[in-house]
């Protein structure tokens, strides 16, 4: 299965058109670092202008921590569309080529063919996260420093000192690459059943925008079953960013504040890729390849 794994993703980074979330990416990073570096005052004036009359909040607020924060909350909405660019074509492509009905007629099984395009789909995302980390924080500690973190939230300001930082962010980053990754497994089952990549990108957009809606109406009806929607979990990076609090109200530094909610939409997005990698798999081995 290497060998065809190797392939695979030759195939997928032989594309021209793969490197454009790249490009897609570095641009919206720089335009972000950009503004923040002339304007950001003015934003955390803004943002700390109920904060700033009862007390000061001191240190360099605008750091790399900072501007990689902002950096993932930007992104991570849309980098789902990238990623399903890739995985809803890696069958669906073959079909558009006529190359698939050859795919299947080689001496491995079709178990194994899709696995290897499904793990080749999912180094391409790990790929698009680490440029994401290396421009997004990386990048951004080295032009803008490094310093606590403050997490804005709609009904607290969350102060994170700054050696307790950087493994929050290898946390997110981790997560996030697991709630992407099921994003390009649900890009990958569409893609079983379509003659051309269109169909399925335009079908996992549509299944992540109707399940997000889902996700934030507080109606009674959706409420029971909205904890099972992949769309509800995906921001669950950010958990990794509050702490724990002492009877006092004080913050305790190294602890995140609801870990097993953490690990249960962890849990829940991995539940997702075995169950669409699996349904990939069963409708493909009863498929009748004409392509």
């Amino acid at each position: 299965m290497w060998k065809l794994i190797k392939i695979e993703v030759f195939k997928i980074f032989k594309k021209p058109r793969t490197y454009i979330a790249f490009i897609a990416i570095w641009a919206i990073v720089s335009l972000i670092q950009l503004a923040l570096y002339v304007d950001g005052q003015k934003y955390i004036d803004f943002v700390l202008s109920g904060v700033n009359d009862t007390f000061k909040v001191g240190g360099k607020i605008i750091n790399g921590y900072f501007v990689c924060f902002i950096i993932l909350q930007t992104l991570l909405i849309h980098v789902p569309l990238l990623v399903a660019l890739v995985s809803a074509d890696m069958v669906a492509g073959e079909a558009n080529m006529g190359t698939l009905r050859l795919l299947v007629t080689k001496p491995q099984s079709r178990t194994t063919l899709l696995l290897s395009k499904f793990i080749a789909s999912s180094v391409y995302t790990i790929a698009l996260l680490l440029w994401i980390a290396v421009i997004g924080l990386f990048l951004s500690m080295f032009i803008f420093g490094t310093d606590g973190l403050i997490n804005a939230k709609s009904d607290q300001i969350i102060l994170l000192n700054a050696n307790d930082v950087f493994w929050r962010y290898l946390c997110a980053f981790a997560f996030a690459e697991l709630a992407l990754i099921t994003v390009g497994s649900l890009g990958f089952f569409f893609s079983i059943f379509a003659e051309n990549s269109l169909g399925p990108i335009v079908a996992t957009m549509s299944v992540i925008i109707v399940f997000t809606i889902l996700s934030t109406l507080e109606i009674p009806l959706f409420e029971s079953v909205k904890q099972y929607f992949f769309t509800t979990h995906m921001i669950g990076w950010k958990g990794f960013f509050e702490m724990k609090q002492t009877a006092e109200g004080d913050s305790i530094p190294g602890t995140i504040r609801n870990l097993p909610a953490v690990l249960r939409s962890a849990g829940v997005l991995l539940a997702h890729i075995v169950f669409f990698v699996g349904a990939s798999i069963v409708v493909f081995k009863r498929k009748d390849v004409l392509s």
